[in-house]
């Protein structure tokens, strides 16, 4: 900060050691704050000379308390679920969300959090799409906004832009040893696009234990969708015959398996098994009923709200990187005798 220049929130927020945010809420008198968090934020005020502008506050007041959601596929019932318990717990806290689809989309997610900095958002939660990451990330950070990356990360500055994300490693290797353990030979990894690295962790679980057993890998990436889940459905069939056993890379593509199986005449739970990922509402109401890999995504959106909360109220910087448990329910879909 040079001499002619007057001091600025910002300012402020890098002399006591908070976000931007927090340093809005001592203003605004929030009783969020934590009364040693308010004495430090005075004192920094005091030591730079800042003088609160309360008239040209007064005009943002109307945009206090929102939190902006950036999520890459709204349309993906998992996403969707995080989303709302996410909402919901920051409803219950007092703070409106600004939500926002991507669709997969860097240049649009860009334009969408841009526009939120403008509009005076007081932090993010964004599951990013991937792509090209610093006209998403940059602008937050010299705006001195909190901001966490969830069930994805794309950025590799977690130090500034923490990640939190259900254990998908540890699921896969669950999933694949309850395949195992249930007779299965020949397991293939169905979906996810090649190259991602959400891919290759919900992978990683499924490869570290067949390496362990000997056992080669077979590996089918593509589109999360029902619809590739299907067509792989018949690949399996006629490519792969000595295939029993399936691990997909979420619920959608095993409900499309389990679509494509029955269009088959191919009986799913004993001879042929299918586990997903995600533990979506589907996944109980499909026939036969689906294991899966449940993230419990409601918790984990609690959890996020309560983390974002914590350090845009009182300063706790998040872990860089924190992954949640995760549980293997076991249905028809993998059930020997089904």
């Amino acid at each position: 900060m040079t001499a002619d220049r007057r001091p600025t929130i910002i300012d402020v927020a890098l002399r006591a050691g908070v976000s931007k945010s927090t340093v809005s809420l001592v203003l605004q008198n929030s009783p969020t704050v934590r009364e040693e968090t308010r004495a430090q934020v005075r004192e920094a005020m005091a030591e730079i000379g800042y003088v609160y502008n309360r008239a040209a506050a007064n005009m943002r007041m109307s945009n206090a308390g929102l939190i902006g959601l950036v999520i890459n596929d709204l349309r993906n019932p998992f996403f969707t679920e995080f989303a709302t318990s996410l909402q919901m717990a920051l409803s219950d806290r007092g703070y409106a969300v600004v939500i926002a689809n991507t669709d997969e989309n860097p240049q649009v997610q860009a334009r969408t959090v841009g526009t939120m900095v403008e509009h005076g958002v007081s932090a993010f939660i964004i599951s990013p799409a991937y792509g090209e990451v610093s006209a998403t990330f940059d602008p937050i950070l010299r705006a001195g906004l909190p901001a966490m990356q969830v069930l994805r990360k794309v950025d590799p500055r977690t130090d500034v832009l923490p990640f939190a994300v259900p254990d998908y490693r540890h699921g896969s290797r669950i999933a694949t040893q309850h395949l195992l353990d249930q007779g299965a030979r020949r397991i293939a990894f169905v979906g996810g696009l090649e190259g991602r690295a959400v891919t290759q962790e919900r992978m990683s679980g499924y490869l570290e234990v067949l390496d362990g057993k000997g056992i080669t890998p077979l590996v089918l990436t593509g589109r999360s969708s029902r619809a590739f889940g299907r067509d792989m459905a018949h690949v399996l069939a006629r490519a792969h015959p000595d295939c029993d056993a399936v691990l997909c890379f979420n619920d959608l593509v095993a409900l499309g398996m389990l679509a494509g199986c029955n269009a088959l005449g191919r009986r799913v739970g004993d001879r042929f098994k299918v586990v997903g990922f995600d533990d979506i509402e589907d996944a109980v109401e499909a026939y036969p009923t689906l294991t899966t890999v449940r993230c419990d995504v409601a918790g984990f959106g609690r959890a996020v709200a309560a983390t974002i909360l914590d350090w845009l109220e009182n300063g706790v910087l998040p872990v860089p990187e924190r992954r949640t448990p995760v549980e293997l329910i076991v249905r028809q879909s993998s059930r020997a005798g089904t």
